[in-house]
Parts: structure tokens; C-alpha cells; sequence
């Protein structure tokens, strides 16, 4: 047998060792068979995970940290390149989950070294490492792609593709080492895509280019990590209220427009960042067990139709 097909022999799921278990009878039918625990109490218990770009006080990386600190993590680790707001961050969550050890990291995730390093700590600190959220993007070019140079393209592909795909190839690496507390290799690594990455007129050239590609990531990825028990998916949120978008809210309502934010998906509306914190937080979770490869719009449905004028539908 060759190393490598040892290695992936060593790494299988705990489903595939064991299989799902059989729940017994109740009278004359089965009962429902399980894979997760109950869905009424905390979705992630003892739990390591990273999130990168969580140094917005508005944006989805923050607001996922707090639902996975209340949901249980054991450790999380909240990673930024801008970490003007990690410790007050860091703080809050003490104060809010005192049983919930915090480590705040300046990271740039375009570097390798770099996110290696916080991998590696976190399986030297923790033995295991659960969730990856490689959340951290950029904005990109506010132009159309002929005042787009190759520097500026090739800059937010560093932090939107490239950044996701350290991110997914250490923490792969970190989930599939076992111990005697995490007996058997799996974990959810999540990549923030975009609603620009599904269709266009969403965003900026580059931008859109570089979000379709963490797209293309999860999905080659998690074939890449068949039998392993590491989940890759992309998110795509729409329009949402974070730091990235601050301009355009601060324009609207000094315009007295912000209620017109939104009004081309069916909601009609934009979001907050814990409307897709809450889908980071599923995907994390074991409840999510089989949901693999997959690109979830959480745009209000924009992405469902094509464009329409409101009230214009026939």
C-alpha cells in the first residue's frame, strides 16, 4: 500500500469506521436514525475553530464569533490583518462566555506562513481544530474591468481566492489529525463567496471573479477530501449591512433612501450580519453533517430569479 493511500485509510470519518449507528425499534418500525446531537442544546461543544476577518465591529466574522462562542466552542481563535478592534472583540466575548478561551491574531491570510502558524498552534494548544470560517475579503476595484490594472486584480485576488485557499488547505491539514480527545479526523471548513460570485452585475470585476473562485474551491475541495470527514462549503451572502458596505447605508440614509436597500430580492430588504452568522453557524455544526460542496445563497432570494422592476412581475 502506498503512503499515501495509508494516509487517506488513516484518515477516514468516524461514519465510515463505524457507520451510522442503529437507533432500535419502536413497536414495529425503526426509529429515526442520527448522526448529530440534539438540536435543542448548544451546536458546537468543545469545538476549536478560526475565523478570519473578524475585526469589523459591523461585519460577519464578529457575529459569527458570538454564535459560536454561545453555542459552545471550546476555543476560538479571531483572526484580522486590520486588528484595530481584536482585543475590545476579545473582551466582550470573555465577558459574555467566560468559559470560552479567545486568542486574537493579526493575520494576513494571502500569507502562508502565516496561516500555517495559527493552524498549527491551535492542534498544539487543543489537539484538534473543528471549523475554519475563511471569512477575511476586500471590497476590490470600484470600476469596470478596463480601469482595472493587473496589480489591483491580482491584490484582491490574494485575500478573496488565495486567502481562502490557505485557509482550506491548513486547517484540512489540522482536521484530519486525531488525539485522545478527537478520535477521528473531520471538521467544516466555510469560505465567504458572494451572491456576485453566483451572478453578475453583483459586484466588480475582480471582485466577482476572485468570490466565484472560493466557490469553485469548495466545491473541488471537498471531492479532493473524500472519506476524510472535512466538509467544505462556500457562502454567498447578498446584500448585508457590515463594514464592507457602510458607504452605501451612510449614503442611503443621508439620502433617506435606505429603505429602497434590497428591493430586488423578494424580502425587499438588506441584512444583518448574524442573519448569516447563523448559517455559518449550521454549516459548523454537526447538524450539517451532510452538506458538502454546496454554495448557499443567503441573499433574500435575489439569486433565485432573474431581475425584475418591483411591481412589474407578470
Amino acid at each position: 500500500m502506498t503512503s499515501a493511500a495509508k494516509r487517506r485509510l488513516d484518515a477516514l470519518s468516524q461514519q465510515l469506521v463505524e457507520g451510522i449507528p442503529d437507533a432500535g425499534q419502536y413497536e414495529n418500525i425503526p426509529r429515526v436514525r442520527q448522526v448529530a446531537g440534539e438540536s435543542a442544546g448548544k451546536r458546537v461543544p468543545g469545538k476549536v475553530a478560526i475565523i478570519t476577518g473578524a475585526n469589523s465591529a459591523t461585519g460577519i466574522g464578529r457575529a459569527t464569533v458570538h454564535q459560536l462562542a454561545r453555542n459552545g466552542a471550546r476555543a476560538i481563535y479571531i483572526c484580522d490583518w486590520d486588528d484595530s478592534n481584536l482585543e475590545t472583540h476579545k473582551k466582550e466575548v470573555k465577558e459574555l462566555y467566560p468559559e470560552v478561551e479567545v486568542h486574537a491574531i493579526k493575520l494576513d491570510v494571502g500569507d502562508e506562513e502565516s496561516v500555517k502558524s495559527v493552524c498549527e498552534d491551535a492542534i498544539k494548544r487543543y489537539k484538534r481544530l473543528d471549523i475554519m470560517f475563511a471569512n477575511a475579503g476586500v471590497v476590490g476595484a470600484r470600476t469596470t474591468f478596463v480601469g482595472i490594472d493587473a496589480k489591483q486584480y491580482m491584490d484582491t485576488m490574494r485575500v478573496n481566492s488565495l486567502g481562502v485557499f490557505l485557509c482550506a488547505k491548513y486547517a484540512a491539514i489540522a482536521m484530519q489529525q486525531t488525539s485522545e480527545e478527537k478520535k477521528f479526523p473531520g471538521g467544516s471548513i466555510i469560505g465567504t463567496a458572494s451572491v456576485a460570485g453566483l451572478r453578475s452585475n453583483a459586484g466588480a470585476t475582480d471582485y466577482s471573479a476572485s468570490k466565484a473562485s472560493v466557490v469553485s474551491l469548495a466545491q473541488t475541495m471537498a471531492y479532493q477530501l473524500t472519506g476524510t470527514g472535512v466538509r467544505m462549503n462556500a457562502i454567498c451572502p447578498g446584500v448585508i449591512e457590515t463594514g464592507m458596505t457602510r458607504a452605501m447605508y451612510d449614503q442611503a440614509r443621508a439620502r433617506g433612501t435606505e429603505k429602497k436597500i434590497g428591493q430586488l430580492n423578494p424580502l425587499r430588504r438588506g441584512a444583518v450580519a448574524d442573519e448569516v452568522a447563523r448559517v455559518a453557524l449550521f454549516l459548523a455544526s454537526d447538524e450539517a453533517s451532510y452538506v458538502n460542496g454546496q454554495a448557499w445563497a443567503i441573499d433574500g432570494g435575489l439569486s433565485a430569479g432573474h431581475p425584475f422592476v418591483p411591481g412589474k412581475l407578470g
